[in-house]
């Protein structure tokens, strides 16, 4: 009998992550706006209008019929919705639907961007939505290279370094912490204000701890479970303090598509750590895995 690949698991951790990130963003195409207001609504983009020959109002709307802008933005989350079937088709040598997952993680550049841009250039900002941005490349990476390759695994580690530092300089206070996260912790745990200012700073240290123990052999496993409980109940705290049974569908059209787009923050560390409490893998795919005198080695 043929052994069970042991890197099945690990695949279908990044495999789920992408396809939960483009649901979610699916549904805040079609069922919301898509934030890219603050990238087109300024002098820039009238003078493009301008030159197109159109006026302010047919390219942007007038507030009671939509403008060419508007007409397109609602359109997007078909693209998004093709995405998320990719990551469900997409599989080894599918060179086009790989390429299709590329220009997704394309998208999920500009939506981070866009974020950034509104947070008035705030660096954590751009940089927490690292695990969403790669997620579409990692699934790629792990269907071309093989999910243990080097290349992949140090792709991995980038995505949670970058999630969690964005998310540990707000919490610590190295930014402006934002107010939702004041409001979840008190909501979700009853505490008061200062309780709640203090619980946020010790998770920010803990973010940048995993920052650090993720790239250590022997506290890299730890620390990627750690990341990966960590995303889950960050991610599940948005749903949990906002949904509410006074709320039509209980909140949910509101509140539980924001914990499902930051999926890739619970599932890539959980990937790695899968991957980490493994023995090496004899796939020709995984000739280039670290080995233990490696920095990125097995323990």
């Amino acid at each position: 009998m043929t052994p069970p690949n042991p890197t099945n698991l690990p695949t279908v951790c990044l495999r789920l992550g992408a396809f939960l990130c483009f649901a979610g963003w699916t549904w805040v195409h079609y069922y919301w706006e898509a934030p890219y207001g603050v990238l087109l609504w300024h002098d820039a983009t009238f003078e493009f209008a301008s030159r197109l020959g159109l006026t302010w109002e047919e390219f942007v709307g007038d507030g009671i019929n939509e403008g060419f802008v508007q007409q397109w933005i609602a359109k997007l989350w078909w693209l998004y919705l093709a995405c998320t079937l990719l990551t469900l088709t997409v599989r080894p040598k599918s060179w086009l639907q790989m390429g299709g997952l590329v220009l997704g993680s394309g998208l999920m550049v500009v939506l981070s961007y866009a974020a950034y841009v509104a947070s008035q250039n705030q660096l954590p900002m751009f940089i927490e939505h690292g695990g969403q941005m790669l997620s579409p490349i990692l699934l790629v990476m792990a269907l071309a290279l093989g999910v243990r390759h080097r290349a992949t695994v140090i792709t991995a580690i980038v995505a949670v370094i970058l999630t969690f530092a964005g998310h540990g300089s707000y919490a610590l206070g190295l930014w402006p912490t934002p107010g939702n996260f004041y409001a979840m912790t008190t909501l979700i745990l009853g505490v008061e204000y200062p309780t709640a200012q203090t619980m946020l700073r010790i998770a920010g240290v803990l973010d940048f701890v995993v920052c650090i123990g993720i790239c250590i052999p022997y506290l890299r496993r730890p620390a990627a479970l750690y990341a990966s409980l960590w995303g889950f109940l960050t991610a599940i705290a948005r749903p949990v303090a906002g949904m509410s049974w006074g709320l039509n569908y209980w909140g949910a059209d509101q509140y539980l598509h924001e914990a499902v787009l930051r999926a890739p923050h619970c599932l890539i560390p959980l990937c790695l750590f899968l991957l980490w409490g493994q023995p090496p893998s004899t796939d020709n795919l995984d000739k280039l895995e670290p080995t233990d005198s490696e920095p990125m080695g097995n323990e």
